[in-house]
């Protein structure tokens, strides 16, 4: 059975430049804690990444995965961006959403809903662990590096 975590947080950003980040994918190693490598695939029509393989280290999960992406992006840079595992090491399930609200002062709040399920047998203790540092990294460090592009 798959674990889904779900947080948010306000980023002080319009929703098009966090959105520009997020679809940045072979920039997540330079920014995105336990993110090892990232790799596009293949691309939609119109640039966005379709699919891409990433390595993460996030503790007791280390994978090497590729995902399949789903746009659903305005002009503004609202909307979502969705995945699932395409094939993965140890990773069973990693499916997941980023919803992007433009806010009336300009900022954009962010929610990210994460299911993962491994493969192997991991106790809850550090599978728990491991997705706090894949979600810290999705929020905090994405908040981090948008808001310090700003400065």
């Amino acid at each position: 059975m798959a674990d889904s975590t779900r947080s948010s947080i306000v980023i002080e950003a319009p929703a098009g430049d966090v959105i520009d980040v997020i679809a940045d994918v072979e920039t997540y190693p330079e920014w995105a804690q336990g993110m090892q490598a990232a790799e596009v695939l293949t691309e939609e029509g119109d640039g966005w990444p379709d699919q891409v393989r990433f390595s993460l280290d996030a503790g007791a999960i280390k994978d090497t995965y590729v995902l399949d992406y789903e746009w659903d992006i305005s002009e503004d840079g609202s909307g979502s961006v969705s995945w699932h595992l395409v094939e993965g090491g140890v990773l069973k399930t990693m499916d997941g959403t980023y919803t992007l609200v433009s806010q009336p002062d300009g900022s954009t709040a962010v929610t990210y809903e994460l299911e993962v399920s491994l493969k192997i047998a991991l106790l809850g203790m550090l599978r728990r662990k491991a997705e706090r540092v894949i979600v810290d990294t999705a929020l905090k460090d994405l908040k981090a590096h948008v808001e310090g592009a700003q400065a």
